[in-house]
């Protein structure tokens, strides 16, 4: 059984392109009825801030992995000096039920969470034909880091600027972005946007300005939005997984509630990529991702590290035995 830390993540490396393409797939096989995963419960005590998360899952196809996912998320963390959220995967054979692997980094749900809103920007880039964009971060963390990685990397000679904004400084040395500079205010990063993202741990709810039109809104951290601007979203608003996202008070649920947002007002990430819903919005229409996280992601993507640490290793056994 292969144990795999942030090390060799980092070690095999980040390829958006390859990473996207494994959401991509998954999203097919989800569209095809070849995966398994329950909803997944939420883990309460003490804080009411905290919570810890089992997720599992089984996607077939070319993954063909089983597993689940247990990570925490304690967002006063980072007053401590202790990163917010903390997670292991558990890999099992999808065939006899073995554990194959063990992921011990929450490093890997960030590159899920940014490959996924990878799939967004692509199907967004595809239907818009970006080009001299603003990008807009609120929150700039680990998540908020990695989305800038990512669309560094997916949107690269189509990026005018980045403006990112956290109510913490944030160390010129996370950035490593010729086009990045740093605002004082969400106001900056939002106004103007062509995609703007949120990567915040809030607990309240703060956005209620007007979209820039024809922006994309990616809501990562789900509780950035007032229910006001459901104006100018509902008719665009796409989400991972109705059920999922539908609860915890994320700013789906207060749309649903205050708002009167139904299932069937909204398009899935199924609808994103099977039926290519984004090209189906008014360009001037500004569209909102909202994702709730979906198990299967995480699977499909450590079933990608595992493998290709399995390659690693073999190569590795190959070249000693050639040396001696």
């Amino acid at each position: 059984m292969l144990i795999l830390n942030e090390d060799n993540i980092l070690d095999i490396g980040i390829n958006w392109n390859e990473t996207v393409n494994v959401i991509e797939h998954t999203v097919k096989s989800i569209s095809e009825g070849d995966f398994a995963q329950p909803l997944k419960p939420y883990l309460r005590y003490g804080n009411p801030k905290n919570r810890i998360i089992a997720m599992p899952a089984f996607v077939g196809g070319k993954t063909n992995m089983a597993g689940i996912k247990w990570i925490a998320s304690f967002p006063e963390n980072i007053k401590k000096n202790i990163p917010r959220a903390h997670s292991v995967v558990i890999l099992n054979d999808a065939d006899t039920g073995e554990p194959k692997g063990i992921i011990t980094t929450a490093l890997l749900s960030v590159i899920r969470t940014a490959s996924v809103s990878g799939l967004i920007v692509k199907y967004f880039d595809q239907a818009r034909d970006l080009a001299h964009i603003k990008i807009g971060i609120s929150g700039f963390g680990p998540i908020g880091q990695y989305h800038l990685k990512m669309c560094s990397e997916l949107l690269a000679g189509k990026i005018g600027k980045i403006c990112l904004y956290d109510v913490r400084p944030i160390d010129p040395a996370t950035i490593q972005c010729a086009q990045a500079e740093v605002v004082d205010s969400w106001e900056e990063a939002y106004q103007d946007a062509d995609i703007f993202i949120t990567c915040t741990v809030s607990d309240a709810a703060y956005i209620d300005q007007q979209p820039k039109p024809g922006s994309l809104h990616i809501n990562v951290s789900l509780r950035d939005y007032k229910p006001s601007v459901y104006q100018w979203f509902k008719d665009s608003i796409i989400v991972d997984d109705w059920v999922e996202v539908c609860r915890e008070k994320t700013d789906i649920e207060m749309m649903h509630l205050q708002m009167g947002l139904q299932q069937e007002d909204t398009k899935s990430i199924i609808d994103l990529v099977v039926n290519r819903s984004m090209e189906t919005y008014p360009a001037a229409l500004p569209v909102m991702f909202n994702p709730m996280g979906m198990a299967a992601f995480d699977i499909a993507l450590g079933s990608y590290y595992y493998h290709a640490e399995s390659k690693r290793l073999e190569h590795a056994a190959e070249t000693a035995q050639t040396v001696f």
